[in-house]
């Protein structure tokens, strides 16, 4: 004879198994997925560091007295943005008196033509005017870039880090205005030990771990290999050039560069069935109708969607990709199991 506690143990107990089959139609069965091994990038990890691409000294290329000096330390600029403006009344003038000999060049030019075609003057007196008027248009052309040099722009959008001028300043050509840097063009930079070498300049691959977990990287776009190794470390230094963008990476920051040196065969896990709680990391396993939660160690996450499996799993074990559907369930049936 069967007692009301034990029909409520044997409910309990099997309320996992109709969360899971569709039988009576009231729940779709868990979705999930095979543990199963893969052919993965084989790779050397180094520490690397982070650079600016794009890092120069903005000089003065004119004479003249800096009117206004329009950005600061740590202040963002745009490619083009004026950073720095010299009085140009001396450039101005010198415009318009190369523009004004210009034009009296280009005129005196135009009566040669109109003589020449009627035979009026020699080819050398011809040549001799249009000799003057090309240089008349340098200086002409010369006068303009001058004047242009009296507004500084910005080469490229970055931040400024130095500031060598203060307004009321006198500068020549050559004089240092401003420092900056791009955070848009940034590449990390790795001594990797000459071992590994042939096969990175084969493959041609890397990726850069970024701080914050050690699952999210960014793949490289550029690797730069220098063609000698260092005599006292015996290795090579390499640049994996980022993409263009913001990567929540500075100049001056330690990662992690990763190289492809091969293939391995590896056990591999889909994303969606890991589950994070606090610092346990796992996944639930599904034998026939039972469940069960168990920890594992994962690597690095792949392109394709999957986890590398490090430990806690064989291949061919099947894991819930619906971990919060198979955590109530398991719950449910300890709940069961216990009354």
């Amino acid at each position: 004879m069967i007692t009301m506690r034990k029909l409520q143990w044997i409910s309990g107990a099997t309320l996992g198994l109709l969360l899971i089959t569709s039988a009576s139609g009231a729940a779709e069965p868990l979705s999930r997925a095979a543990v199963a091994m893969q052919k993965v990038p084989g790779e050397v990890v180094v520490d690397a560091l982070i650079e600016a691409i794009y890092q120069s000294t903005v000089s003065s290329q004119t004479s003249g007295r800096i009117t206004e000096v329009l950005v600061d330390v740590d202040d963002y600029v745009n490619k083009g943005d004026v950073i720095v403006r010299f009085r140009d009344k001396e450039q101005r003038a010198a415009m318009k008196g190369a523009e004004a000999k210009a034009d009296e060049a280009k005129a005196a030019f135009d009566r040669m033509e109109e003589l020449l075609a009627s035979k009026l003057v020699s080819q050398a007196e011809y040549d001799k005017a249009k000799a003057g008027l090309k240089a008349a248009s340098a200086a002409r052309d010369q006068a303009r870039e001058q004047l242009e040099y009296t507004v500084v722009r910005a080469p490229y959008s970055g931040i400024v880090v130095k500031r060598h001028v203060e307004p009321g300043e006198s500068a020549s050509p050559g004089k240092q205005l401003m420092t900056g840097l791009s955070l848009e063009s940034l590449r990390a930079v790795a001594n990797v030990p000459q071992a590994h070498i042939d096969q990175i300049r084969t493959l041609q691959r890397a990726r850069v771990i970024l701080p914050r977990a050690t699952s999210a990287s960014v793949d490289g776009e550029k690797l730069t290999i220098s063609p000698f190794a260092d005599a006292a470390t015996h290795t090579f230094k390499v640049r994996v050039d980022l993409p263009e963008g913001r990567h929540g990476v500075y100049p001056g920051m330690f990662v992690k560069a990763a190289f492809v040196i091969g293939e391995s065969e590896r056990l591999t896990v889909p994303v969606a069935a890991v589950v994070h709680r606090s610092e346990v990391t796992g996944v639930y396993v599904l034998k026939g109708d039972a469940v069960s939660f168990r920890h594992v160690r994962i690597g690095r996450q792949l392109a394709d969607g999957r986890h590398e499996v490090l430990a806690g799993l064989d291949a061919g074990e099947e894991v819930a990709l619906e971990p919060i559907r198979a955590g109530v369930m398991l719950k449910e049936m300890r709940a069961g199991t216990e009354q």
